[in-house]
């Protein structure tokens, strides 16, 4: 059984008869990005690479005793340094390529990379790993690591219902893949809209993403990344700094379908608090400024902003989705991006804000590899052409 992308011609070929997630034992709720078997697929000679603005998503291939497997790891992007030195290791220890080495008998290898990164570092690439780097399409390169994962990937696409239990949904067989809108949420979001085999529109976004979240709470936690932010969230409430309609009307608004514990202004309480307890004078001094700053700050616990922030984002994004959805006549709508993380309190969020912008009427479908859809999209865009440069 091969698999090409419909979206390229005389791309790759793979074999992906008893293609499988390795799934390896986890306690928590979090639904993990592993590595996908192809047992019956010989050794490749290409990386993927999308080097976004947030976090670069490397995929590979490698060994296993039977077949191989395609491999999945991600890097701050602003350690570039630790990015470089990763490939080599991976280019050493799977592919029999040594940056490092003069030698000339070693296998060839291809790059494959997309985002911005690709052009930003694209001479660094060529200098440090030494072999060709072929740029791919970013909005192309997402389109054809999605379908891929959705047509071909048992057990990758799940829902959440209404008890936030998560739900496998079975690969998508034509004529029943398209149309679908694809919601992409990185350092900010893209909505493309995709119809059919190459034929996609990037037909929205927002400038209020991942980067958003991670710029707003890298000032006002501790935290020191973004995995560290979305922990802070799991464990707070936002109870106590988000206004809630109950505590406007004392109840919910039944009849407009506002249930009590429902947002109606998002650190609505923490502006109250900060400006009846913590007041700076109009002639204070810069120290004192910065002081009674510091004071707001210590007012409140980081985990309850945290998992207000949270909320105020991913709820943005949902609504946009669900209108950009209404908008094109589109029932389907996959939630990707390094955002994502397949974090619980993310997941339902999003999956939460369509429902009930729809009535009910839609579900929000998530993916388990939903930060490497570039990654992955670039490592399939590789054409037989490509081995030439």
């Amino acid at each position: 059984m091969s698999y090409s992308s419909n979206h390229l011609s005389n791309s790759i070929s793979l074999n992906v008869k008893g293609t499988h997630i390795i799934d390896e034992k986890d306690d928590s709720q979090l639904v993990s990005t592993n590595d996908i078997a192809l047992p019956n697929q010989k050794p490749l000679n290409h990386v993927g690479i999308d080097i976004g603005g947030s976090l670069t998503k490397i995929v590979y291939s490698s060994k296993l005793e039977n077949g191989g497997k395609l491999n999945f790891e991600s890097i701050e992007t602003s350690k570039v340094e630790q990015i470089i030195d990763r490939l080599k290791e991976v280019l050493k220890l799977h592919y029999g390529f040594d940056p490092d080495s003069d030698s000339g008998e070693q296998n060839e290898v291809i790059i494959m990379a997309t985002g911005g990164g690709a052009f930003k570092y694209n001479q660094l690439l060529l200098d440090e790993i030494k072999c060709p780097v072929v740029k791919t399409d970013e909005m192309q390169s997402l389109i054809v690591g999605l379908d891929f994962l959705i047509t071909r990937i048992p057990d990758e696409i799940f829902t959440i219902d209404e008890h936030f239990s998560y739900n496998s949904v079975q690969c998508l067989e034509d004529p029943n893949i398209y149309p679908y809108l694809l919601v992409n949420i990185g350092s900010g979001v893209s909505m493309i809209k995709v119809t059919a085999n190459n034929t996609f529109t990037r037909v929205s976004g927002s400038s209020v993403g991942g980067g958003t979240l991670w710029g707003l709470l890298s000032i006002l936690t501790a935290a020191n990344d973004f995995d560290e932010m979305l922990a802070l969230a799991q464990d707070g409430n936002n109870e106590n700094v988000d206004l809630l309609v109950g505590d406007i009307y004392g109840r919910g608004y039944n009849k407009i379908g506002l249930s009590a514990d429902a947002i109606a202004a998002s650190m609505g309480k923490a502006f109250k608090k900060v400006t009846a307890d913590v007041k700076i004078p109009e002639d204070a001094s810069a120290e004192e400024i910065r002081a009674r700053r510091l004071e707001r700050l210590l007012a409140f616990d980081q985990k309850d902003i945290a998992k207000s922030l949270l909320f105020a984002i991913s709820n943005n994004i949902g609504q946009i989705a669900f209108l950009e959805a209404q908008r094109c006549g589109i029932s389907k709508i996959f939630f990707a991006g390094s955002y994502i993380r397949n974090h619980p309190q993310t997941v339902k969020t999003l999956s939460y804000a369509v429902k009930f912008w729809s009535n009910n009427q839609q579900s929000a479908y998530f993916l388990r590899h939903e930060g490497y859809l570039g990654s992955l999209g670039a490592f399939l865009s590789k054409r037989a052409s490509d081995d030439a440069q």
